[in-house]
Formats: C-alpha cells, structure tokens, sequence
C-alpha cells in the first residue's frame, strides 16, 4: 500500500519541535483522537522508547506496539508500530526543516511495511481514514506546540506520567 503524507508549519524551532517528539509518550496528546489507552516502558526518549496503545476503531480491539528505532536529533526520528498480532507493520518518520523565515515544517509520512490480506484489500479506504487522521493529529501538534514554554522541554506525556498531565523541565 502507498505512504501516507501529511505536513504542517509551526512557529517552534526545529530544535523544540524534535525535543518535544523526540519523547514518544507525547505523542498521546496529538492523536489521541485515533490511538488510546497509552502505556509507555523503556527510556522516556530516543531510541529504544516504547508505548503500547489501543487503535480507536470499530470491532475488535487492535492493540498497537510502538518503539523509537531512530534519532537524529534535530532532524527526524523514526518509529516502528506492530499490530493485528504482528502481522501489521507500519514505520512512521518525522523530518523537521527548517522554514527560510524561522520556525519548522514538521513532515510525517506512515509507511505500510506489512498488513494482513484484508487490510490490503481495503487498503485506499484504510489510507483515507488514516490521511484523514494523521493530518488532523499534525492540526494537534501545532496547537499542542504552541502552549509549549518556550524554554521548556517536556520529559514525558499523559502516558508515561499515569496522571493525565504533562511534566515539564525548563
């Protein structure tokens, strides 16, 4: 099945812009809408950072395992998801540019590696669904960054702290 893309600019730094995603449990607060009941294990950030949560969808529940497989800060990061038993693999890549008058575009694209023979044929409504919902998670991001203290970096999301908030270092 073809990639998904979807992009936003934000006013942010590239380099607060990947501090911020760089943790992965933070990525609960911007897609939420589509992905819920976060756990997080691991370290809180960077590679080998891990987060199990539960697709919200129709049917059966499909629970979802993600782990951070790359990071280069400030430039991209890289996440592997393991669903539907393991027999759907997705990789999602973040690349953060630099904008020419300051900020950051912010660029995800949701690569389907292996799906199930059912989602295959399914696969253009799965992709409106999923472009839908990843662009409306990146609509998320950019407000999620925007209340954002500038001089902060948040260490960790709702997941990871266990008690809905956020925690965050100045």
């Amino acid at each position: 099945m073809k990639s998904i893309e979807v992009a936003i600019d934000v006013p942010q730094s590239r380099e607060q812009v990947f501090s911020y995603l760089d943790v992965l449990g933070n990525h609960e607060v911007f897609t939420d809408h589509m992905l819920v009941d976060w756990t997080c294990s691991g370290p809180a950030k960077g590679v080998g950072a891990k987060a199990r949560m539960r697709a919200k969808a129709p049917g059966k529940e499909q629970w979802i395992d993600m782990t951070a497989i790359s990071s280069t800060p400030p430039k991209n990061s890289v996440e592997e998801a393991i669903g539907a038993g393991g027999r759907r693999r997705t990789q999602g890549t973040y690349v953060l540019d630099e904008l020419p008058d300051g900020g950051t575009a912010i660029h995800f694209r949701l690569t389907f590696l292996e799906l199930p023979p059912l989602e295959r044929l399914f696969g253009p409504l799965i992709r409106l669904r999923l472009k839908r919902d990843n662009s409306k998670a990146m609509e998320r991001l950019k407000e999620t960054l925007a209340h954002l203290p500038s001089d902060a970096e948040v260490v960790q999301g709702r997941a990871a702290a266990g008690d809905g908030s956020l925690s965050l270092r100045p």
